[in-house]
Formats: structure tokens, sequence, C-alpha cells
């Protein structure tokens, strides 16, 4: 058996290829400032957007000083399934279909107390 052992790697872990000879790429850097008045410096890479706002270390929110921020994504308007049913029938065929599964639900109900009446008057409960 040999005396050596293979170096074992998963995926996404960190690369051993040294950077240290390797020239920094382009950089921008964003100025933002916080509300209470603190100002700090975020490095992106030179052709980067920068946000509009920043997370800063003390946890409050920062906005961008210099440059265009980009503009917030528009939201898809949530439909609901109440909305998606509105879409199909209207509150007239709702209203029908309603009153439609209630009777067969009272039809049940009754057919079922009826049958419960029947089976006390025999048990003599």
């Amino acid at each position: 058996m040999a005396n050596h052992r293979l170096k074992g790697t998963r995926l996404g872990t960190i690369s051993y290829e040294s950077d240290r000879n390797m020239p920094q790429q382009p950089r921008q850097i964003a100025r933002y400032r916080t509300t209470d008045g603190a100002e700090f410096d975020v490095p992106f890479a030179e052709g980067a957007q920068a946000p509009g706002r920043w997370l800063c270390r003390n946890g409050m929110e920062g906005s961008l000083l210099s440059g265009e921020a980009e503009e917030p994504k528009r939201r898809k308007h949530v439909r609901t399934p109440w909305d998606m049913l509105r879409e199909r029938r209207t509150i007239e065929e709702l209203d029908e279909l309603l009153a439609e599964r209630l009777a067969i639900i009272g039809a049940r109900r009754r057919g079922a107390d009826g049958a419960r009446a029947g089976s006390a008057a025999v048990d003599g409960y």
C-alpha cells in the first residue's frame, strides 16, 4: 500500500488556488448613509449596479449617497383563490351553487336524523 493519502473535497468548498499574484479586478465604491448619520462604503464590481439600500454593520439600513440606485422590482399582484374563482363565476352563480349544496347537505342531515330517530324508537331509548 502506498504511504500517501488523497486529499478529499466536497462540493462548494473553497478553492486551493492562491490569488496572491493575481491583479485585483476593477471595483467601484458605493457610499451609504444611515438615518443616524453613519456613513459606510461597500465595494462592488466595476459594472455592477449598486442597490439603493444596504444594511450597515450597526444593523441600520443605509441609503445610497452617490450614483444611481437600481429601480425596485415591481411586484406582481398576488391572486388569491377567491380572485381566481371570481374570474370564473359571478356572485349570482355562486349564490345558486351555495343554495344547491346547502339543499343537498340539508337532505342528507334530514335523512340521517330520520334513521337515528327510527332506530331509537326500536331500541327503546
